[in-house]
């Protein structure tokens, strides 16, 4: 699924909570987070990513048993009602909540901890065999951009993920199963989120599929001069363009139908790169 050989694949953010930073409230309800996938699936998504806990910057955690009641009824009328085998990621750090998900229908785990937070959703994730996603933090959601500090972002984010990924082989997952995420916004500055942007192609070098999830994020408006994270759409797909250049496999997004279109356009033009009639 995850292979550099593939068109790169597109994870639609659907949050079921009531607090995230751009889109809090929207799909609490059932019928509003259907609608919003089947509006996602229209417009090329792949992957569907679905979290009932906010990790924006000062939100505070939320139990198993809250983010059990958000999700689990959302994933089993995905199943039931839309009949369809899009990929469904459960986007939670707690084992609780992701075996609740697996058995609900979920296909993919997707820890902003890197099995940090409940080091046991490793051996969840190789006792079922499902592909996870280990992203780089520094920090709490509550507590992450509170002066976050590093002496060298890029390196020292691709220690922290090689820590996690032997943390993850050991457990017993295998190694084709593992997918980086480099955090961008997750206990980083303006320029650290630039720098790792700059340097996606270091961590594609590990040798694993990267994940990227830039969208609508603080830093870009800054950037822009924009604050309204609805705004920055044209900004997100920018990144994902560069990304897939990069050879990053995987972009986490609100915006599918125009993060398609970058991803798209741009694995044409990489792909026409590597022709040899220009020789």
């Amino acid at each position: 699924m995850f292979s550099q050989h593939n068109k790169p694949l597109i994870m639609g953010i659907l949050n079921v909570t009531p607090d995230s930073f751009s889109d809090g409230g929207k799909f609490s309800d059932l019928n509003e987070a259907l609608f919003h996938v089947e509006k996602m699936l229209s417009e090329g998504v792949d992957i569907i990513d679905i979290g009932g806990e906010s990790t924006r910057p000062g939100s505070d955690p939320v139990t198993s048993a809250e983010q059990i009641q958000r999700v689990i009824p959302v994933i089993i009328a995905i199943r039931q009602q839309l009949n369809t085998s899009v990929v469904i990621s459960i986007d939670t750090t707690s084992s609780i909540v992701a075996e609740a998900a697996l058995k609900a229908g979920a296909t993919l785990i997707n820890d902003v901890s890197a099995g940090q937070n409940d080091p046991t959703i490793l051996t969840l994730t190789a006792q079922t065999g499902v592909p996870i996603i280990l992203m780089h933090s520094q920090g709490t959601p509550k507590t992450m951009q509170e002066n976050p500090y590093y002496d060298n972002v890029v390196q020292d984010v691709i220690k922290n993920l090689t820590d996690r990924i032997a943390a993850a082989l050991t457990a017993g997952i295998k190694k084709e199963k593992i997918v980086l995420d480099p955090g961008i916004g997750f206990g980083k500055r303006k320029q650290d989120n630039l720098d790792l942007l700059a340097h996606l192609k270091t961590l594609v070098d590990l040798g694993f599929p990267v994940l990227l999830g830039t969208s609508r994020k603080r830093f870009m408006g800054t950037l822009c001069n924009v604050t309204e994270p609805s705004e920055l759409v044209t900004a997100t797909a920018v990144t994902t363009a560069l990304g897939v250049m990069a050879g990053v496999q995987l972009f986490r997004v609100h915006d599918v139908k125009e993060n398609r279109q970058a991803a798209d356009v741009a694995w044409a033009i990489k792909q026409a790169g590597k022709s040899d009639t220009l020789a």
